[in-house]
């Protein structure tokens, strides 16, 4: 594999963190609140302190979103290329225990439950977690660096297992193949235009793999939330109409449509999808996570602002270029078998 797949493995590790991070300070605001107080979010803000969800943090930090997926990448390191659920697990619970966050308002009602379980000791295999929410799908992003598309139901089997630790239902489990798919499509350099043109089949045929919940098909929500992006083209309509039509929450039903929505009206441009994301209201820094880490697979690390990139490093003490690395090693290794 060349150096441009490093190159948009990485742009999809920066991407996840530039999305989280832009919408930190607006996190599960209504849309008129999130206008009300801040106008219009062009740069990286501190969290405000009347925003539970985002007070702890600071400009251009990001969330539990970003840090649950370095969580799953480091797994994935650990086991060499592979995808344990209890290694999984293990990763997230420590992040979640050193950061504090069953402290705090920042862990999501199936993350919250699930994880309480499994730190009481309770196998994995014998909790339910048939939650709806997002959050599988937020953290997803280092499984779409590592996997290819080749094998749907390969495909579909290893992102089931990252998933399992929080999220067992159909539609969390499709959300989080639909985020993953387009980004390995990306990485792999296929268009756009012809990624998000299978999306909605993608959504289907994962949600109908283990039908386990009463849920509106994220398939017909794709395409719903794609024909708002075609029908308006001013941002601020389209934004509301995503916001009004196809939701903005915490549910997969909501979050994933709307994030694939917002990367076809950013352009698939890593630094305008980041801030959509943060002006759209609801689940903001989850939606800009999963949007911007697509756009960024699509433009490789090249696409970034340098100045905001370098924000990002300095305030989270992250550097992703290790993880670029190996996850190109890892996909290459699986590209072969």
């Amino acid at each position: 594999m060349s150096q441009k797949t490093k190159e948009r493995i990485l742009g999809a590790f920066y991407g996840q963190a530039l999305g989280d991070a832009y919408g930190m300070p607006s996190e599960l605001w209504p849309r008129s609140r999130v206008i009300q107080h801040f106008g219009w979010i062009g740069g990286f803000l501190d969290g405000p302190q009347e925003n539970d969800a985002a007070r702890y943090f600071k400009a251009a930090q990001f969330t539990d979103d970003t840090s649950m997926a370095i969580a799953l990448a480091d797994s994935i390191l650990e086991c060499r290329g592979r995808v344990d659920t209890i290694v999984i697990a293990g990763r997230i619970l420590a992040w979640a225990e050193s950061f504090g966050a069953f402290d705090k308002n920042i862990l999501g009602p199936s993350s919250r439950v699930a994880l309480t379980a499994i730190k009481a000791g309770q196998p994995i295999a014998d909790i339910p977690n048939l939650g709806v929410t997002n959050g599988a799908a937020m953290r997803i992003m280092p499984m779409g660096c590592l996997l290819q598309t080749r094998n749907f139901d390969d495909f579909y089997a290893d992102i089931a297992a990252a998933c399992a630790p929080t999220h067992k239902s159909d539609i969390a489990i499709a959300g989080a193949v639909v985020i993953a798919w387009a980004i390995s499509k990306a990485i792999d350099g296929q268009a756009w235009s012809e990624i998000v043109h299978t999306l909605p089949q993608v959504a289907r045929q994962a949600q109908l793999r283990n039908v386990n919940t009463i849920s509106a098909s994220l398939g017909a929500r794709i395409e719903l939330a794609l024909s708002v992006v075609q029908e308006e083209c001013d941002i601020t309509e389209a934004s509301a109409r995503i916001y009004e039509l196809v939701g903005a929450g915490v549910t997969t039903i909501e979050a994933v449509p709307a994030a694939i929505a917002m990367a076809t009206l950013a352009g698939v441009d890593p630094n305008r999808c980041a801030e959509f994301c943060a002006n759209l209201g609801g689940d903001t820094d989850t939606i800009g996570a999963m949007a911007t880490a697509i756009c960024g697979a699509n433009s490789g690390i090249g696409g970034f602002n340098a100045a905001s990139l370098q924000q990002l490093m300095d305030v989270n003490n992250v550097n992703f270029d290790t993880y670029a690395e190996e996850f190109l090693k890892y996909r290459s290794a699986r590209s072969l078998s």
